[in-house]
């Protein structure tokens, strides 16, 4: 039970970091005016680059720590409740698109 916690917690995580990276996405231009220069594709990209590592750390961090201390089963198991519960949330976003 304490790795499905778990999971809708790093889940819930996931979308909140989501949710604040495409709100400074959508408003960029607003924020840091025009970026048609290389700072503003090396920005963009070292914002892929940390999503990167911010979202793998949610969902694959905790797991890659137990499978290190042999606890296995737990490690699997809580990486497939993250998956699981990240695909609800997707799926739920998605039909949220569908019907507006």
């Amino acid at each position: 039970m304490k790795n499905v916690r778990t999971a809708i917690i790093n889940s819930l995580g996931v979308l909140i970091y989501v949710a604040i990276v495409s709100t400074v996405m959508t408003y960029a231009e607003k924020i840091f005016g025009k970026m048609n220069t290389i700072v503003g594709a090396v920005g963009f990209l070292m914002l892929f680059t940390l999503s990167a590592g911010v979202v793998g750390s949610l969902i694959i961090g905790k797991p890659i720590m137990l499978y290190i201390d042999n606890k296995k089963k737990e490690a699997v198991s809580l990486l497939v409740w993250t998956l699981v519960f990240l695909a609800i949330i997707t799926i739920a976003v998605l039909i949220y698109l569908g019907v507006r």
